[in-house]
């Protein structure tokens, strides 16, 4: 198969190749928009195994946006407090509920410009609910993302709203998210920052930093 030569071409090529890899999974544990939303704004600069040991605990004591947005700051902060910035986070995890509650009647709403409005939520994160919990377009750029379509020579953007917008025409809409993921999973597993698995990775083909990144 010839190398494909444009930025959409290999976008196109690595959404093909990573499907038959990876199944398109969301690794942070979630029953339902809340708590996908209560997961991700916990997962920055944590890892989802961190915030997946500490959430059970979370929704046990605040399993919805009215209980949350009436906890005990003291409380919330000890709960999260093993996903780091506890103190911002807890704030923000109660600012959240609280808007939930003034403006969307306590559920979780589907628009980018609803989600971003909350505390503790951006681009990303409004990406990440839209995609995984309602079936919406959207495409979560994070540092895996970012990485791995620089290296892909996909984009040169650095700016992950940039990286988002210079994707978005690339992909079907509807399959933004779950190329996301397989991404996040392939930078996670194949493609890390220092020692990338060149020898074991399905894009070494065409990748143009195959065995030099």
């Amino acid at each position: 198969m010839a190398r494909p030569r444009s930025p959409k071409g290999r976008a196109q090529r690595t959404h093909e190749r990573l499907k038959d890899e990876y199944e398109a999974v969301c690794e942070l544990e979630h029953r339902n928009p809340f708590e996908l939303l209560v997961a991700t704004i916990l997962s920055a600069q944590c890892t989802d195994a961190r915030v997946n040991a500490t959430v059970p605990g979370v929704f046990a004591k605040y399993p919805d946006a009215e209980a949350l947005a009436s906890a005990d700051l003291g409380d919330l902060e000890e709960l999260v407090h093993p996903t780091g910035f506890f103190r911002s986070k807890a704030r923000n995890l109660q600012g959240m509920a609280r808007r939930l509650l003034a403006d969307h009647g306590g559920e979780v709403p589907t628009a980018l410009k609803d989600l971003v409005k909350l505390p503790g939520v951006g681009r990303k994160t409004a990406n990440v609910i839209r995609s995984v919990a309602f079936d919406l377009p959207g495409l979560p750029v994070d540092t895996h993302v970012g990485r791995l379509v620089r290296r892909l020579g996909i984009t040169d953007e650095e700016d992950p709203v940039k990286v988002e917008l210079a994707l978005n025409p690339m992909i079907p809409q509807y399959e933004r998210g779950d190329f996301s993921l397989r991404l996040i999973l392939h930078g996670r597993r194949v493609c890390s920052s220092r020692k990338p698995a060149c020898d074991d990775c399905v894009l070494n083909d065409f990748c143009p930093s195959a065995f030099a990144a």
